[in-house]
């Protein structure tokens, strides 16, 4: 039996789907499971995985990953494309997830209009680099697609309306530099399905900050992200402060590659840099109307 005063005491604390499975399990009954608890489970089994590099896990207390992705309100039965993964930081996490019960695509850049300074036998050799490196645990990643971003949009990635989610972490001062920022959010909004997730993660800088800055920083204001997913046709549905750093001053000589983890200027001011930590980022979750 549930003592009347423990109860009490617990039914006071308690709200929702927690209040409910004691309620039930004092009444003799199974306690009733949440599907968001198993999905959270899940999600901080895959970001606590020994199968992630350590090199990686270490910027988990910089990056917030559980927070970032519950803010994108992932789930692991969706069909999600990743964008520009680099070296796969995010993909470690969202691939096992995944695997199971939804999908996990991943469009890597295919020619030097897509990131500056990027030849296309470097980008090539980046992308033999990713495929090997998941390529190693079929167990593990076994299900990733792998397709294509460039300058004319995404390839292999899926049909139009297919998609439930498209996230991206820390790529769009790349399309601002190159001017494509506007077709590749038309190309998100043409992939995903009516009601799907646009999350952006990217560094960001005071309002109002010119062009040039934007490019030669990395820094890009919030409100001219909004503004541009506004005008590609998203809706912005929510925004988190899970990776906002306000010891971030964004006046760095080498711009946010200042910081870590690329701590461009070697030795001089490291510590300064170290003790700021990365950058100050918005975290926002934009939806493709359902219409």
């Amino acid at each position: 039996m549930c003592p009347v005063a423990v109860f009490d005491a617990q039914r006071r604390r308690l709200a929702g789907a927690g209040a409910l499975a004691l309620l039930t399990a004092c009444a003799g009954q199974p306690p009733v499971v949440d599907a968001a608890d198993d999905d959270d489970a899940a999600l901080r089994g895959a970001i606590a995985s020994p199968l992630r590099s350590a090199a990686n896990q270490v910027r988990d207390e910089a990056r917030h990953p559980f927070d970032t992705l519950r803010a994108f309100q992932l789930r692991p039965d969706q069909s999600v494309i990743e964008i520009a993964p680099g070296g796969g930081w995010y993909t470690e996490i969202l691939g096992p997830y995944l695997r199971e019960r939804g999908h996990l695509a991943v469009a890597l850049y295919v020619d030097d209009a897509a990131t500056p300074a990027q030849t296309d036998a470097e980008l090539a050799r980046a992308r033999e680099r990713f495929e090997t490196r998941f390529a190693a645990r079929p167990d593990t990643y076994g299900r990733i697609t792998v397709g294509s971003l460039g300058a004319t949009g995404l390839s292999g990635v899926g049909a139009a309306g297919s998609a439930d989610a498209v996230l991206t972490f820390r790529n769009i001062h790349n399309w601002i530099a190159n001017g494509h920022f506007d077709a590749a959010l038309r190309a998100f909004y043409d992939v995903l399905k009516p009601g799907g997730v646009l999350g952006v993660e990217e560094h960001r800088a005071a309002p109002g900050t010119p062009l040039e800055r934007i490019i030669a920083s990395g820094y890009v204001p919030e409100q001219y992200v909004i503004d541009h997913a506004r005008a590609a046709g998203f809706e912005l549905a929510a925004r988190s402060a899970v990776n906002a750093n306000p010891r971030d001053t964004k006046n760095h000589p080498n711009g946010v590659w200042s910081l870590p983890p690329t701590l461009r200027g070697g030795a001089v001011d490291r510590e300064r840099f170290v003790a700021i930590g990365e950058s100050d980022r918005m975290t926002l979750r934009f939806v493709k109307p359902q219409r």
